[in-house]
Parts: structure tokens; sequence; C-alpha cells
């Protein structure tokens, strides 16, 4: 039995932790630079607002409903995360960490429940308890199905508890005759439009599909998923790996028009996505840098411009991966334009034990024991406490977040302090 957890309007549950003031109001939170909405409330959502609300267009909305807003303090939400991931792994072992806000666990090594009802509920309670999230709960014979139950316990939070299991064919088939096509997980908007042309609407018109049409039109991952619905586990889960692309991006509050200041960012991404290649002891062996102009701009036409840069040797060097990234600027910067968006990518990562084969030129050995005392250092005093005089402090230079809550679990200065 699959169980999948998943974490309610995550990002304003996290707010609502330290603002229970909140609760019952509507509460939205914005991405970068506070231009649209990605986390809504029950309150908000029945307003009818929508996600990826820009808020300029609907300031109206916001001020007649007194709708509260936030930005977004992703490292309040990364460590509130990583309390529940370890609270979930105390129920069962077998863990895989879905994203931010959602897990599987898989007890079919466990002895097995009489009552997974009974036992999502109790899991459900915990969480709320320890960390004030609300969850809801999905167990089924397998993951897709799982993601299915969990859906009917957030749509049906009274009737279900905010727990859904699926343990009969009887359930199963009322599901699927419930969730749209295009809901279902591993279904996406191509394949949904696909099968609506054959008017499958439906889970139970999609396991109705003759196998293959399926395998011709969605190949094997489209029978693998139909396998699934029927009951059958095709999918176990993933162990954590290592990342295959690190990337760091950020938009401007105002366009970048000087090469100093783009220079400047660049260094800074380009450092923080060494110190996370550091972090998962690998290297890298190309960076891409980008930049994009304002692309709702519409008196001037949209620049777009970005380059992949091969490295002469594996490296995880901030000194030598800025370096690198900054040649790359170089070579699309353009003074003619307002630049709104940069980003550096790193890609063919492989570990840090990986004999470099190049005879004439090797990633400096010296740099090994620097680029570690930095992040001991970092990782003791705060983000980027020792950096280098390349670029500022904060990856939020130049980011509007005006309305960001303290970061009460992850700072001792934004620490609740309580009069007695």
């Amino acid at each position: 039995m699959f169980a999948l957890i998943d974490c309610n309007n995550f990002y304003v549950s996290c707010e609502r932790i330290f603002r229970p003031d909140l609760n019952g109001k509507p509460v939205v939170v914005l991405s970068n630079n506070d231009g649209c909405v990605i986390s809504r409330s029950n309150e908000a959502k029945a307003l009818g607002l929508p996600m990826g609300a820009p808020i300029f267009e609907y300031r109206e909305m916001f001020e007649k409903y007194n709708i509260q807003y936030f930005s977004a303090n992703f490292s309040l939400y990364g460590d509130i995360s990583r309390r529940i991931m370890t609270l979930l792994s105390e129920f069962c072992p077998d863990i895989e960490v879905y994203s931010i806000d959602e897990a599987f666990l898989d007890f079919s090594k466990m002895l097995q429940m009489d009552d997974y009802k009974k036992l999502g509920i109790k899991i459900k309670d915990y969480i709320y308890r320890c960390t004030g999230i609300p969850v809801s709960i999905g167990f089924a014979s397998t993951k897709v199905l799982s993601k299915i139950a969990n859906r009917v316990a957030k749509k049906y939070p009274t009737q279900t508890l905010g727990v859904h299991v699926i343990d009969s064919d009887e359930k199963k088939i009322k599901a699927l005759k419930w969730i749209d096509v295009e809901d279902i997980w591993g279904i996406g908007r191509q394949y949904s439009r696909k099968l609506k042309a054959i008017n499958v609407v439906k889970g139970y018109d999609f396991i109705q599909v003759p196998d293959g049409w399926i395998k011709k039109n969605m190949s094997v991952v489209g029978l693998r998923l139909k396998k699934e619905l029927l009951g059958e586990s095709c999918l176990k889960l993933e162990d954590i790996k290592d990342k295959q692309n690190i990337s760091v991006s950020r938009s401007f509050q105002n366009e970048l028009y000087k090469k100093s200041d783009l220079q400047e960012r660049i260094a800074a991404f380009a450092a923080k996505c060494a110190e996370k290649l550091r972090k998962q002891h690998s290297v890298c062996g190309t960076v891409l840098v980008y930049i994009h102009s304002n692309f709702f701009k519409k008196e001037k036409l949209p620049f777009y411009r970005q380059i992949f840069f091969k490295l002469p040797f594996k490296t995880n060097s901030s000194i030598e991966i800025v370096k690198y990234c900054k040649l790359a600027l170089e070579k699309i910067y353009s003074p003619e334009y307002g630049i709104k968006k940069a980003g550096v990518v790193l890609s063919d990562i492989s570990p840090d034990k990986v004999i470099d084969l190049n005879l004439f030129e090797q990633r400096k050995k010296e740099h090994e024991q620097l680029m570690k005392t930095i992040d001991q250092l970092n990782l003791k005093m705060g983000e980027f406490t020792i950096h280098l005089a390349s670029h500022e402090k904060s990856l939020k230079y130049k980011t509007l977040q005006q309305h960001l809550s303290p970061r009460y679990t992850t700072q001792w200065s934004d620490i609740l302090k309580v009069k007695v």
C-alpha cells in the first residue's frame, strides 16, 4: 500500500503558523519580485483569484476583499518541509520526497495494517500537532491511485476527514469515474488533448482504451499508467539522486543596462551554483549563461541570448566557474537592451572523484581546501558571509520582496520572542 501525503496550500500554511490571526482569511504568497500569485488559501480560491494572477491586475480585488499577501520566503518553507519529511519517516522508513510539499510512503514492507484510514488520521494529526501544517493523505495499492485518493481527500475534507483510502474495486471505479483525465498524474495537456479527441474524458474511460492505441500514442509510459490505474503497481519509490543540472536565476526589479551590474549578478549566480555543486560532491564540465529583456514590453523587440561554454576541465571551484561565466557573458551582452532576467546553468555533471583526463589543464588542487573552508564558514555564519569580491553578499540584489516574513526558524535574530 502506498500513501501520498500532500501539504494543503503549503506556502500559505507556513505563513499562518506564525500568524494564526490569518486563519479563515484570504491569504496568498507571491513569486519572486512580488509578481504573481503562487499559493492561495481556500478563502482566496473561493473569491475566484486564479493561480498565477499578476498582482498589478488584481490589486482592486486585493483591496476590496482585504487579501493578505506575502513575498515568497523559501528559507522558511524549505525548513518546514524538512521537518515534515523527518516526521513522516517515523511512520515508514520507505519514503520518497516528491516535492517540497509532497511525499510518498511505501508500506508494502511493513506488517499488514487493518485500518489505513485510522493510520492516516493519526499521521495527519501528528503532523499538524508538531508543525501546524494541515495535510491530506491518500492510500492506494499504486502510486498513481494514491495521487487520485489524495485528490479526493483534499476535495471532500468534510466527508473524508482529509484521508481517503482506495482499497476495493468499487472505490477504485468510483474514483476513476470522478476524476477528469487531464487531472491524472502523468497525463499532461498534450496527451489529454489526444484522449479527448477519441472521447476519453474521465479516468474510467482511459482504462477502457485498447493497449495498442495507448502504446502507439503514449508509448510504454502510457501503458504503465493504465496498469497503475487498474491496480498493478509499476512505479516504485525513487531514491534521491544527485541533480544533473544546477541552475540559479533571478528576475530583477529594474532592467539592468550596465555590463558591470550584469557581471556582478552572473558572478553571484555562478558562485551559488558552484556551492550547490560542491554540496552534492560533484564537478561540472559545461556552463550556460542566459539573459533576456522584459518580454511584456511591447515598445521594443524582445531580446534573448544564451551561450554554452565548455570548460577546459571539470571543476566545482567558485573561482573558476565564475571566471568562465563572466567570459560567457562577454559574448552575449549588448548595451542596447535592458536585461530583466538572467541565469546560470551548470551541466555535464559527474562525481568529484572522477579523474580529469586533460593532460594540459586540470582543476587547481589548492582551490579544493579553500572552497571547503569557505563552505564551512558560510554554513556556520550564514550564506555568503565569505564570498568572492566579484559579487555582493546576497542573491536578492535588486529583487522586490516588500512583504517578506521573518525567517522564524533559520535566523537567530528572527526567532519569536515571548514575554512571560
